[in-house]
């Protein structure tokens, strides 16, 4: 089985999931943090839309030298903002996976901090982390919109909320 139609059907799956997550933001809320040691909703949304721009950073490099490219944030005050750039990282990354190659794939790509390797990886797998790191990140903003008693909606499935207002519709 070929890597690259599933990646991307992961891609565009995860994304959907994405933005309706990111809708559900309260713009009241983007300050907000669960504990002093846990990013911001602003932080941490700006965090996931951009992840899918690591596709595209993935298969067009050999590495990323946090010690030579800091990394220097964007904000994005509303969700519909965090929207847009959501559709640009995703429309970047699926650019470069659409016209990339198995054998580029199977490259090696190094994520290091100066002299210290942090990771060392095929594109492949750098590619399958940004996906995780989505998914993770994502479920953090799940739990920061439920403490805020936001319904959250289904990732893979439906969710409580869900479920909930499928019941309410019935009664």
């Amino acid at each position: 089985m070929e890597i690259i139609p599933m990646l991307l059907k992961e891609m565009e799956e995860e994304a959907q999931t994405t933005r309706k997550m990111i809708e559900r933001i309260p713009i009241d809320k983007f300050d907000w943090a669960p504990h002093v040691k846990s990013m911001d909703i602003r932080r941490l949304a700006n965090h996931i839309v951009e992840l899918p721009g690591w596709v595209a950073m993935a298969i067009t490099t050999d590495e990323l030298d946090f010690a030579a490219n800091p990394y220097e944030p964007t904000f994005y005050d509303t969700p519909a903002e965090l929207l847009e750039l959501h559709e640009k990282s995703l429309a970047l990354g699926r650019a470069e996976l659409e016209k990339t190659t198995e054998e580029e794939l199977a490259k090696p790509w190094i994520l290091r901090n100066g002299d210290v390797i942090l990771s060392e990886r095929d594109k492949a797998a750098v590619i399958r982390m940004a996906f995780s790191q989505t998914v993770h990140h994502r479920a953090q903003l799940g739990v920061y919109l439920r403490l805020l008693n936001v319904p959250i909606p289904g990732s893979y499935g439906p969710s409580a909320d869900d479920l909930a207002a499928r019941e309410a519709a019935v009664a």
